[in-house]
């Protein structure tokens, strides 16, 4: 077969110049190019140039990517050229730019959106807010060794305890080095544990397994005296350098073992506040024991060692403090004597210390100011990211409460957290709806805006619960330290419904109890009830060193535990309650209805819907019809806790809400009426960090 090679050859090339049925195969070097932008463009009759390098010399002009980028599209392995060609034409470009913009747009509109919500959202509750406080007092609460008293270690292996009981603070009375004269709280040094309770070693054991269960350690700061046998009385007494004047010193008469005293001053503990000391010449001030000598505030070597001594135990790790008996730290140099309470009588006769008005041994000019030094120590230490340390203090000050408020510091300069709220554990001087009403008032009413409420009803210098007003009101009791705002403050062993003992003179160890039987504290310290075993599970020693109460074999944890209605279960159910329901956390409290029996309130935030009605009685039985004193109250409510277990989850109505003695009721319904807008509850309402809920987004904010 023979074939015309000059028809083939324009055969091909016809096939090459046709728009469609185009064969690349035939020359894919050309095709190549025309995918591309053209190569070198020339007029007519003009001779191009060759290129030096033999390399295609690529232009991007719009006729010829409008010309030629239609026939063809981007393909892979284009070259570089090629490619930014095709990226600047109109249909690359234009969604590119339009994503970069709503990239922009989303990120500006995302980063506006944090910074409104972080300046709109309300400051996050601390610790010391959100979960109740337990105080433990050591020599009682858990013997490891078998010595008849408790220890640190005793301590660390009940730690699951806490969070059984959902509660993730707990304070420590005194576990320093003392010679027990006051049950540690006078302090021969206070960078050392009493072997009593165990070695620092265990200190630091038992602080690690604390922060290993996320729960908080503050202990008791004693900085008003130490100890007689601490190093810094001993080298005063002796005149020796700078502790010359760490201690109160004033000459005295003392002739024939007779002490003619500076003035009148008179201790907390009974007699003369003056005690002569042989070796030094002079008496020194004491406003506790005579073994617990006044330290000297208005000398700075005395204030910068107290602060190196909060210092120590930050490092370790504390998490805050109780600050005892702070309002005795300054006293008048002037050394006045003390007005009298019965101008009548003999002012040799005066023993008590509840004889004097005490204007110069108490609440001194300066006093806050030491205080003030300590929260900045605490400030420091709390720059630590989620290590905030606390300060809480302790001020008995009864009806002058405006001396107790300025604890909580003023609006530029903070103080305390806050200063102890101790007046419920006078509820037993009227014990009814109106009693209570008019405690917790006197707080809040008293109490600067915006600052923290706190509640005590018992501690190791007063009374339990149970003994105080009766075993009958232990658990309405506790359902108001639950469900006021506010951190209440649990005394060991007032979970259970724990009773005072009854010691014999014989048997009493408190150094007050000892000068006055009827004012012994030894009865509400008795040893933690554990179980039903021997010594309540407190200690396999033969003799503990206050007597067990003899009703442990039923009042214990282990029994409780076990019991639906227990006073231990329903404080369980209590504390997490508090900690799960954002209107009794943080929210609004207004009173409704208070009468002989009954103190009845409600929580509320705004934006939630869910409002709990907390009825409470504290005298006799009783009937009230709450909704005819609100009236927007709904005609019914859930029973979600109740101290009497068969009434749980029933539903009540308001107009006819019944209660026994001692009996109380968290119920909840569903309203978008809040009580605390309403005019006429204006002063009955009270909030101390505003919050609203915004129920699309499940978040709080604070511009509401």
């Amino acid at each position: 077969m023979s074939f015309d090679t000059n028809q083939t050859n324009l055969e091909n090339t016809d096939l090459r110049e046709e728009k469609g049925n185009t064969n690349r195969a035939f020359e894919e070097d050309e095709s190549q190019e025309r995918r591309s932008c053209r190569i070198s463009e020339f007029s007519e009759g003009t001779k191009p140039k060759e290129e030096p390098d033999n390399t295609l010399n690529i232009h991007c002009d719009k006729e010829d990517q409008l010309s030629m980028y239609d026939e063809a599209g981007p393909y892979a392995g284009m070259p570089k050229e090629v490619l930014m060609c095709y990226s600047n034409q109109l249909r690359y470009r234009l969604p590119r730019e339009i994503i970069f913009w709503l990239i922009l747009a989303a990120t500006l509109a995302l980063v506006a959106c944090t910074i409104t919500i972080i300046a709109l959202s309300p400051k996050c509750l601390d610790w010391w807010q959100a979960s109740p406080i337990y105080q433990i007092y050591p020599r009682s609460f858990k013997d490891s060794d078998g010595n008849g008293i408790g220890d640190l270690n005793g301590i660390k292996e009940k730690l699951d305890y806490f969070v059984y009981l959902n509660i993730k603070a707990i304070w420590l009375s005194p576990v320093y080095k003392s010679p027990m004269k006051d049950f540690g709280y006078d302090v021969e040094d206070f960078e050392e544990i009493d072997p009593i309770f165990g070695t620092m070693e265990e200190f630091d054991n038992l602080l690690e397994a604390v922060h290993d269960r996320g729960l908080k350690l503050i202990m008791d700061f004693i900085p008003n005296h130490t100890s007689d046998k601490h190093r810094w009385f001993q080298l005063s007494r002796n005149r020796t350098g700078k502790y010359t004047n760490y201690y109160i010193w004033v000459d005295c008469k003392h002739e024939l073992n007779k002490t003619t005293n500076p003035n009148n001053w008179v201790s907390l503990f009974g007699y003369s506040a003056w005690q002569f000391d042989e070796v030094r010449g002079q008496c020194y001030l004491h406003q506790f024991l005579k073994e617990q000598p006044d330290l000297n505030y208005r000398n700075v070597d005395v204030q910068e060692e107290m602060k190196n001594v909060l210092r120590f135990w930050l490092k370790k790790g504390v998490d805050g403090f109780r600050v005892d008996a702070v309002k005795y730290l300054l006293e008048a140099e002037s050394l006045r004597n003390e007005p009298q309470v019965n101008l009548t009588q003999h002012p040799n006769t005066i023993t008590s210390y509840d004889e004097l008005y005490h204007d110069y041994t108490a609440t001194q000019v300066g006093m806050h100011d030491i205080v003030r030094g300590w929260q900045h120590i605490l400030e420091e230490f709390s720059r630590e990211p989620s290590r905030y340390r606390f300060l809480m203090t302790e001020s008995y000050d009864n009806e002058e409460i405006y001396k107790t408020m300025m604890y909580y510091g003023t609006p530029i300069q903070q103080e305390a957290n806050f200063p102890f709220n101790f007046y419920l554990i006078d509820l037993y001087k009227e014990m009814s709806g109106n009693g209570v009403f008019k405690i917790v008032d006197y707080w809040m009413r008293n109490m600067p805006a915006g600052k923290w409420p706190n509640w005590v009803v018992g501690n190791h210098d007063n009374s339990r619960i149970a003994s105080h007003v009766g075993a009958m009101y232990v658990n309405v009791i506790n359902m108001l330290l639950l469900t006021l705002p506010g951190t209440p403050t649990i005394y060991y062993g007032e979970e259970l419904g724990m009773e005072n003992i009854i010691a014999s003179e014989d048997e009493i160890q408190d150094p007050f109890g000892k000068f006055d039987p009827t004012a012994n504290r030894d009865p509400q310290r008795s040893p933690m009830q554990w179980d039903s075993s021997d010594n309540a599970g407190f200690s396999t020693a033969n003799k503990t060193w206050l007597p067990v109460n003899p009703n442990y074999v039923t009042v214990n944890v282990e029994v409780e535990k076990d019991q639906q209605n227990s006073t231990l279960t329903l404080f369980r159910e209590l504390s997490f309650l508090r900690q799960n329901a954002l209107s009794i956390h943080r929210g609004w409290m207004c009173y409704i209805w208070n009468d002989t029996d009954i103190f009845a309130y409600v929580r509320e935030l705004d934006g939630l819907n869910s409002v709990f009605l907390i009825v409470l009685n504290f005298g006799n039985a009783s009937e009230v019809n709450l909704a005819s004193k609100v009236s927007y109250l709904p005609k019914e409510a859930n029973v979600r806790l109740s101290t009497d277990i068969n009434k749980i989850g029933n539903k009540v109505q308001t107009a006819s809400v019944i209660t026994s003695s001692g009996e109380g009721l968290v119920l909840e319904y569903k309203t978008s009426n809040p009580v605390h807008t309403k005019a006429e509850f204006k002063d009955r309402c009270y909030i101390s960090q505003k919050a609203c809920y915004l129920n699309t987004l499940d978040i709080l904010y604070k511009n509401c």
